[in-house]
Protein backbone atom coordinates (compact mmCIF):
# COMPACT_ATOMS: atom_id res chain seq x y z
CA UNK A 1 0.00 0.00 0.00
CA UNK A 2 1.64 3.67 -1.06
CA UNK A 3 2.71 5.70 2.75
CA UNK A 4 0.17 7.96 1.10
CA UNK A 5 -2.65 5.62 1.44
CA UNK A 6 -0.98 4.41 4.92
CA UNK A 7 -0.94 8.15 6.51
CA UNK A 8 -4.65 8.82 7.11
CA UNK A 9 -5.28 5.78 9.15
CA UNK A 10 -2.13 5.97 11.29
CA UNK A 11 -2.86 9.83 12.29
CA UNK A 12 -6.37 8.56 13.05
CA UNK A 13 -5.11 5.51 15.10
CA UNK A 14 -2.80 8.03 16.70
CA UNK A 15 -4.77 10.82 17.64
CA UNK A 16 -7.39 8.27 19.25
CA UNK A 17 -4.74 6.74 21.26
CA UNK A 18 -3.77 10.24 22.86
CA UNK A 19 -7.47 11.00 23.18
CA UNK A 20 -7.73 7.02 25.59
CA UNK A 21 -4.62 8.46 27.01
CA UNK A 22 -6.22 11.93 28.02
CA UNK A 23 -8.85 10.37 29.76
CA UNK A 24 -6.53 7.67 31.18
CA UNK A 25 -4.37 10.80 32.49
CA UNK A 26 -7.63 12.71 34.11
CA UNK A 27 -9.09 10.12 35.75
CA UNK A 28 -6.03 9.12 37.73
CA UNK A 29 -5.43 13.06 38.40
CA UNK A 30 -9.24 13.73 39.29
CA UNK A 31 -9.81 10.11 40.43
CA UNK A 32 -7.16 10.34 43.43
CA UNK A 33 -7.69 13.60 44.53
CA UNK A 34 -4.17 15.17 43.44
CA UNK A 35 -5.30 18.70 41.66
CA UNK A 36 -8.32 19.95 41.70
CA UNK A 37 -10.11 20.44 38.23
CA UNK A 38 -10.14 24.29 37.35
CA UNK A 39 -6.40 23.63 38.36
CA UNK A 40 -5.80 20.69 36.00
CA UNK A 41 -7.16 22.75 33.28
CA UNK A 42 -5.40 25.60 33.78
CA UNK A 43 -2.15 23.51 33.58
CA UNK A 44 -3.66 21.19 30.92
CA UNK A 45 -4.23 24.45 28.34
CA UNK A 46 -1.31 25.96 29.44
CA UNK A 47 1.38 23.55 29.64
CA UNK A 48 -0.10 22.52 25.68
CA UNK A 49 0.53 26.20 24.62
CA UNK A 50 3.99 26.17 25.56
CA UNK A 51 5.03 23.29 24.27
CA UNK A 52 3.15 23.94 21.04
CA UNK A 53 4.67 27.60 21.19
CA UNK A 54 8.41 25.71 21.03
CA UNK A 55 7.22 23.86 18.25
CA UNK A 56 6.18 26.34 16.14
CA UNK A 57 9.49 28.39 16.69
CA UNK A 58 11.60 25.44 15.99
CA UNK A 59 10.07 24.71 12.57
CA UNK A 60 9.72 28.25 11.79
CA UNK A 61 13.40 28.42 11.85
CA UNK A 62 14.05 25.37 10.65
CA UNK A 63 11.67 25.24 7.41
CA UNK A 64 11.76 23.50 4.90
CA UNK A 65 9.95 23.78 1.23
CA UNK A 66 10.07 19.92 1.37
CA UNK A 67 7.66 19.48 4.40
CA UNK A 68 3.79 19.31 3.56
CA UNK A 69 2.86 21.90 5.83
CA UNK A 70 4.90 25.33 5.31
CA UNK A 71 5.51 27.33 8.77
CA UNK A 72 6.26 30.76 8.25
CA UNK A 73 9.06 33.03 9.26
CA UNK A 74 7.37 35.38 11.25
CA UNK A 75 7.82 35.16 14.85
CA UNK A 76 4.52 33.76 16.58
CA UNK A 77 1.84 35.63 17.64
CA UNK A 78 -1.31 34.18 18.56
CA UNK A 79 -2.89 37.17 17.88
CA UNK A 80 -1.82 37.69 14.44
CA UNK A 81 -4.25 37.55 12.05
CA UNK A 82 -2.65 34.98 9.33
CA UNK A 83 -2.81 35.80 5.75
CA UNK A 84 -3.68 33.30 2.85
CA UNK A 85 -6.64 31.74 1.81
CA UNK A 86 -5.73 28.60 4.38
CA UNK A 87 -5.77 29.91 7.45
CA UNK A 88 -9.62 30.53 8.52
CA UNK A 89 -9.29 28.62 10.97
CA UNK A 90 -6.82 30.69 12.84
CA UNK A 91 -8.47 33.65 12.00
CA UNK A 92 -11.44 33.44 14.62
CA UNK A 93 -11.88 32.73 18.43
CA UNK A 94 -14.47 30.00 17.80
CA UNK A 95 -11.95 26.99 17.72
CA UNK A 96 -10.45 28.56 21.23
CA UNK A 97 -13.32 29.32 23.02
CA UNK A 98 -14.69 25.81 22.26
CA UNK A 99 -11.45 23.93 23.03
CA UNK A 100 -11.59 26.17 26.81
CA UNK A 101 -15.14 25.11 26.91
CA UNK A 102 -14.75 21.24 26.62
CA UNK A 103 -11.66 21.42 28.96
CA UNK A 104 -13.61 22.91 31.68
CA UNK A 105 -16.38 21.24 31.51
CA UNK A 106 -14.65 18.02 31.15
CA UNK A 107 -12.65 18.20 34.22
CA UNK A 108 -15.50 19.65 36.26
CA UNK A 109 -17.77 16.98 35.58
CA UNK A 110 -15.73 13.99 36.31
CA UNK A 111 -16.20 15.35 39.83
CA UNK A 112 -19.62 14.36 39.93
CA UNK A 113 -19.97 11.68 37.14
CA UNK A 114 -18.01 8.19 37.14
CA UNK A 115 -15.65 7.07 34.60
CA UNK A 116 -17.68 4.87 32.45
CA UNK A 117 -21.21 7.01 32.55
CA UNK A 118 -18.87 10.41 31.61
CA UNK A 119 -17.06 8.96 28.62
CA UNK A 120 -20.86 7.74 27.36
CA UNK A 121 -22.09 10.90 27.47
CA UNK A 122 -19.45 12.84 25.97
CA UNK A 123 -18.85 10.81 23.11
CA UNK A 124 -22.62 10.22 22.57
CA UNK A 125 -22.93 13.53 22.47
CA UNK A 126 -20.04 14.43 19.92
CA UNK A 127 -21.20 12.06 17.49
CA UNK A 128 -25.11 13.12 17.84
CA UNK A 129 -23.70 16.98 17.75
CA UNK A 130 -21.41 16.28 14.73
CA UNK A 131 -24.06 14.44 12.78
CA UNK A 132 -26.64 17.07 13.62
CA UNK A 133 -25.01 20.15 12.28
CA UNK A 134 -23.86 18.29 9.43
CA UNK A 135 -27.77 17.40 8.71
CA UNK A 136 -28.34 20.85 9.57
CA UNK A 137 -25.32 22.38 6.42
CA UNK A 138 -27.34 20.45 3.96
CA UNK A 139 -25.68 17.15 3.90
CA UNK A 140 -27.44 13.86 3.46
CA UNK A 141 -26.44 10.79 5.11
CA UNK A 142 -27.06 7.31 3.15
CA UNK A 143 -28.83 4.85 4.69
CA UNK A 144 -25.55 2.84 5.48
CA UNK A 145 -24.31 5.82 7.26
CA UNK A 146 -27.34 5.40 9.65
CA UNK A 147 -27.14 2.07 9.79
CA UNK A 148 -23.27 2.71 10.70
CA UNK A 149 -23.88 5.22 13.31
CA UNK A 150 -26.76 3.09 15.30
CA UNK A 151 -24.64 -0.12 15.07
CA UNK A 152 -21.68 1.91 16.81
CA UNK A 153 -23.38 4.14 19.13
CA UNK A 154 -25.15 0.23 20.38
CA UNK A 155 -22.15 -1.17 20.96
CA UNK A 156 -20.64 1.36 22.65
CA UNK A 157 -23.48 1.54 24.78
CA UNK A 158 -22.70 -1.77 25.45
CA UNK A 159 -19.60 -1.46 26.08
CA UNK A 160 -20.22 1.47 28.83
CA UNK A 161 -23.85 1.09 30.44
CA UNK A 162 -22.78 -2.60 32.18
CA UNK A 163 -20.43 0.05 34.90
CA UNK A 164 -22.51 3.05 34.54
CA UNK A 165 -24.42 4.74 37.43
CA UNK A 166 -27.10 7.27 37.73
CA UNK A 167 -25.89 10.50 36.48
CA UNK A 168 -26.14 13.22 38.55
CA UNK A 169 -27.64 16.03 36.46
CA UNK A 170 -25.55 18.49 37.17
CA UNK A 171 -22.47 16.35 35.75
CA UNK A 172 -24.44 15.48 33.07
CA UNK A 173 -25.14 18.56 31.94
CA UNK A 174 -21.26 19.64 32.17
CA UNK A 175 -20.41 16.52 30.09
CA UNK A 176 -22.90 17.39 26.87
CA UNK A 177 -21.61 20.90 27.12
CA UNK A 178 -18.26 19.26 26.46
CA UNK A 179 -19.16 17.01 24.29
CA UNK A 180 -21.04 19.94 21.85
CA UNK A 181 -17.98 21.61 22.61
CA UNK A 182 -15.75 19.19 21.31
CA UNK A 183 -17.82 18.44 18.00
CA UNK A 184 -17.75 21.97 17.09
CA UNK A 185 -14.10 21.90 17.62
CA UNK A 186 -13.21 18.96 15.39
CA UNK A 187 -15.66 20.27 12.40
CA UNK A 188 -13.58 23.68 12.73
CA UNK A 189 -10.37 21.44 12.26
CA UNK A 190 -11.94 20.22 9.24
CA UNK A 191 -10.73 23.54 7.70
CA UNK A 192 -7.77 23.37 8.72
CA UNK A 193 -4.06 23.10 6.48
CA UNK A 194 -1.54 23.76 9.08
CA UNK A 195 -2.68 21.37 11.79
CA UNK A 196 0.84 22.44 13.51
CA UNK A 197 0.08 26.25 13.99
CA UNK A 198 -3.89 26.11 14.14
CA UNK A 199 -3.74 24.30 17.17
CA UNK A 200 -0.93 26.14 18.49
CA UNK A 201 -3.15 29.13 17.88
CA UNK A 202 -5.91 27.72 19.81
CA UNK A 203 -4.07 26.69 22.47
CA UNK A 204 -2.26 30.23 22.71
CA UNK A 205 -5.94 31.80 22.44
CA UNK A 206 -7.28 29.67 25.12
CA UNK A 207 -4.76 31.11 27.39
CA UNK A 208 -6.32 34.00 28.40
CA UNK A 209 -10.06 32.02 29.59
CA UNK A 210 -7.32 29.69 31.69
CA UNK A 211 -5.68 32.70 33.67
CA UNK A 212 -8.96 33.98 33.98
CA UNK A 213 -10.35 30.45 35.40
CA UNK A 214 -7.61 30.73 37.29
CA UNK A 215 -7.91 33.91 39.44
CA UNK A 216 -11.50 33.01 40.02
CA UNK A 217 -10.27 29.48 41.11
CA UNK A 218 -7.98 31.17 43.81
CA UNK A 219 -10.51 33.45 45.23
CA UNK A 220 -13.52 31.20 44.99
CA UNK A 221 -12.96 27.71 44.93
CA UNK A 222 -10.79 24.94 46.79
CA UNK A 223 -7.31 24.54 45.55
CA UNK A 224 -5.61 21.11 45.80
CA UNK A 225 -1.81 20.41 44.10
CA UNK A 226 0.17 18.13 44.35
CA UNK A 227 3.62 16.89 42.26
CA UNK A 228 1.66 14.35 41.06
CA UNK A 229 -1.26 15.80 39.77
CA UNK A 230 0.63 18.51 38.20
CA UNK A 231 2.58 16.17 36.27
CA UNK A 232 -0.41 13.83 35.10
CA UNK A 233 -1.89 17.64 33.82
CA UNK A 234 1.10 18.43 32.64
CA UNK A 235 1.33 15.21 30.38
CA UNK A 236 -2.40 15.18 29.34
CA UNK A 237 -1.44 18.87 28.18
CA UNK A 238 1.45 18.19 26.06
CA UNK A 239 1.60 14.66 24.96
CA UNK A 240 -2.27 14.08 24.91
CA UNK A 241 -3.81 17.00 24.10
CA UNK A 242 -1.27 19.42 22.49
CA UNK A 243 0.10 16.51 20.51
CA UNK A 244 -2.39 14.78 20.27
CA UNK A 245 -5.33 17.15 18.51
CA UNK A 246 -2.53 18.46 16.06
CA UNK A 247 -2.55 14.96 15.06
CA UNK A 248 -6.11 14.97 14.79
CA UNK A 249 -6.13 17.90 12.82
CA UNK A 250 -4.07 16.38 10.23
CA UNK A 251 -6.24 13.61 10.22
CA UNK A 252 -9.29 15.13 10.08
CA UNK A 253 -8.69 16.33 6.43
CA UNK A 254 -8.66 12.70 5.25
CA UNK A 255 -12.23 11.86 7.18
CA UNK A 256 -15.91 12.40 6.14
CA UNK A 257 -17.81 14.05 9.15
CA UNK A 258 -19.79 10.79 10.35
CA UNK A 259 -16.48 9.10 10.20
CA UNK A 260 -14.48 11.81 12.15
CA UNK A 261 -17.61 11.33 14.43
CA UNK A 262 -17.88 7.61 14.68
CA UNK A 263 -14.38 6.56 14.69
CA UNK A 264 -13.87 8.89 18.09
CA UNK A 265 -16.28 5.85 19.99
CA UNK A 266 -13.53 3.68 19.84
CA UNK A 267 -11.86 5.72 22.48
CA UNK A 268 -13.50 3.85 25.51
CA UNK A 269 -12.58 0.30 23.37
CA UNK A 270 -8.68 1.94 23.23
CA UNK A 271 -9.07 2.65 26.97
CA UNK A 272 -10.69 -0.83 27.72
CA UNK A 273 -7.64 -2.68 25.87
CA UNK A 274 -5.27 -1.00 27.35
CA UNK A 275 -6.75 -1.58 31.07
CA UNK A 276 -6.63 -4.99 29.95
CA UNK A 277 -2.69 -5.00 28.64
CA UNK A 278 -1.41 -2.24 31.58
CA UNK A 279 -4.09 -2.63 34.57
CA UNK A 280 -4.30 -6.66 34.45
CA UNK A 281 -8.00 -6.51 33.62
CA UNK A 282 -9.76 -9.32 32.20
CA UNK A 283 -10.91 -9.62 28.68
CA UNK A 284 -15.21 -10.15 28.79
CA UNK A 285 -17.42 -11.19 26.50
CA UNK A 286 -18.92 -7.59 26.86
CA UNK A 287 -15.92 -6.53 25.62
CA UNK A 288 -15.13 -8.57 22.74
CA UNK A 289 -19.03 -7.95 21.33
CA UNK A 290 -19.18 -4.16 22.25
CA UNK A 291 -15.59 -4.14 20.32
CA UNK A 292 -17.21 -5.71 17.13
CA UNK A 293 -20.16 -3.73 17.14
CA UNK A 294 -18.35 -0.40 17.28
CA UNK A 295 -15.87 -1.50 14.38
CA UNK A 296 -18.15 -3.36 12.35
CA UNK A 297 -20.15 0.28 12.63
CA UNK A 298 -17.46 2.30 11.36
CA UNK A 299 -16.62 0.03 8.77
CA UNK A 300 -20.11 0.15 6.94
CA UNK A 301 -19.19 4.19 6.85
CA UNK A 302 -15.86 3.34 5.47
CA UNK A 303 -16.96 1.48 2.45
CA UNK A 304 -19.53 3.90 1.48
CA UNK A 305 -18.72 5.47 -1.96
CA UNK A 306 -19.57 9.05 -2.46
CA UNK A 307 -17.41 12.16 -1.77
CA UNK A 308 -15.64 13.17 1.10
CA UNK A 309 -17.85 16.30 3.49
Amino acid sequence: MPQSKLLPPLLTITALCAFAANSVLCRLALGENTIDPASFTVVRLISGALALGIIVMLRSNASSSSTTETISKQSFNPSQKPTGTQTGLARTWLAPIMLFTYAISFSFAYVSLDTATGALILFATVQFSMLGINLLNGTKLRAVEWLGAMVSLSGFALLMLPGATQPSLFGFILMVISGIAWAIYTLEGKRSFQPVRNTAVNFWRSVPFAVALLIAALLYLPITLSTQGILLAVASGVVASALGYTIWYSALRHLTVTLAALSQLTVPLIAAIGGLLWVGETLTSNLILSGSLILGGIFLVIIRPGVKT
